[in-house]
Formats: structure tokens, C-alpha cells, sequence
């Protein structure tokens, strides 16, 4: 199962590189991987995305939380949630397919911000699935280039993740 891990932690050299090596020192794969500072400037959040049975991610956020730069983390997948994905998709948009990519920019509420004579670049938010679904709608042919920024989330309603 997907499991999006949201970790607060102190913002300072090294965090993420422990992070990332107890992933690789017991062979567990980091699907996606996002950080950035907080409103707090001495914290960074940094987002998560990995695989594994339950008994996997316990052991996985027990690890997390024995290093010393973690301050607190959540798995998302326990409480409701909101999550998203930014995609810029860079398509062959010459002559009849200009309109084409246009409708279909429209239809998934994307947004053109780059155009050239014989190309756009789109951009994207949603969830996985909906970014995934444009991928497939345009031929094979008239993708040039796909960017995804890889899932983030926030927990719905009055809970935060916070210290």
C-alpha cells in the first residue's frame, strides 16, 4: 500500500541525506521525496511517498523518529487527507493539434504557460490519478516531456502536523 509520511524536522545541513540513507541502508525505496522550510525558519516539512506493508511503514517511522533531526511525523494514509501533484507536460503543438491540446488543457483544468510556435507546456494539478489520465489522452507521439513533482498532503480539518 501507498503511504504519503509527512515529517517536521529541523532545517539544517545533513537532515536530508540521514533521511534518505536509512531508506537505502535497509532497502526500502522513496517513490517521491519534496522539502521545504516552514513558518517556522529553524523547520522544514518534508513529504514522502514510499510502499509497504503496515509492518514495513512501522518500522519505517519508528526508524524516522529516532533521528535526531525529526522533530515529528504523521502517515497520512491513517487520517483524512487532501493530496496533490504539480505536472508540466511539454507537447507537439503544431498546425490542428493546437487546438487539440488547448481542449484538452481545458478539459483537465491545466493551464498553458509556455508556448511556441510548435509546442505547449501545460501545467497541472490534481491528484495522481488525474495527472496520470492526461499522460494517457494525448497520443505518445506528441509528448516532448512530462515533470511531476510527486504527491504532497495535508490533513484535513482542525489537525496539523506541528509542534
Amino acid at each position: 500500500m501507498r503511504h504519503i509520511i509527512s515529517v517536521l524536522m529541523e532545517n539544517e545541513a545533513g537532515a536530508l541525506s540521514r533521511v534518505s540513507g536509512l531508506f537505502s541502508a535497509r532497502g526500502y525505496n522513496i517513490e517521491s521525496l519534496t522539502v521545504a522550510a516552514t513558518e517556522d525558519p529553524t523547520l522544514s516539512r518534508m513529504t514522502l511517498v514510499t510502499r509497504g506493508s503496515d509492518r514495513i511503514i512501522e518500522q519505517i517511522t519508528k526508524q524516522l523518529n529516532k533521528l535526531v533531526d525529526v522533530v515529528k511525523l504523521i502517515d497520512l494514509a491513517e487520517s483524512e487527507h487532501i493530496e496533490r501533484e504539480l505536472m508540466m507536460i511539454k507537447v507537439r503543438a503544431a498546425g490542428d493539434a493546437r487546438d487539440e491540446a488547448k481542449r484538452l488543457a481545458d478539459i483537465f483544468r491545466g493551464r498553458i504557460i509556455d508556448a511556441t510556435p510548435e509546442s505547449f507546456v501545460i501545467e497541472v494539478t490534481g491528484e495522481s490519478s488525474k495527472l496520470d489520465a492526461l499522460i494517457h489522452v494525448f497520443d505518445e507521439s506528441s509528448i516532448i516531456e512530462v515533470v511531476r513533482s510527486g504527491p504532497t498532503g495535508i490533513l484535513r480539518g482542525q489537525k496539523g502536523l506541528h509542534v
